[in-house]
């Protein structure tokens, strides 16, 4: 499986941003897919995840509310829409795959393959 992450960029507090992560090679209807994000010299963090198939949906606390994760399964694709953009939100932003659906979904252990990670800088 291979993953193509896009849509970072430098946005003002209270702006938006959509990022994209394209999956290409097997997929299964047993993915879970997840976005993390790293910020400088501080460890990855979830952000959120969704199951391939149904409509399960899991958010970390900080975003909830204002993130929604979606997917275009025709597209292979996942989606993060960030909204209410706060600096705080700067970060390098991963998306990820676990292949089994299973495991703790916050842990980016559990996650078999790895995007290569887009910058979203937010500025004051």
């Amino acid at each position: 499986v291979q993953l193509q992450a896009s849509g970072g960029g430098l946005v003002q507090a209270g702006g938006s941003l959509r990022l994209s992560c394209a999956a290409s090679g097997r997929t299964f209807s047993s993915y879970v897919m997840g976005w993390f994000r790293q910020a400088d010299g501080k460890e990855r963090k979830f952000v959120a995840a969704i199951r391939w198939s149904g409509s399960n949906k899991y958010y970390d606390v900080a975003v909830k509310g204002r993130f929604t994760i979606s997917r275009d399964n025709a597209k292979n694709t996942v989606y993060l829409q960030m909204n209410s953009l706060k600096p705080e939100d700067t970060a390098v932003y991963y998306c990820a795959v676990n292949q089994s659906g299973l495991g703790v979904l916050e842990n980016p252990q559990t996650y078999d393959y790895w995007g290569q990670g887009t910058l979203v800088t937010v500025s004051s």
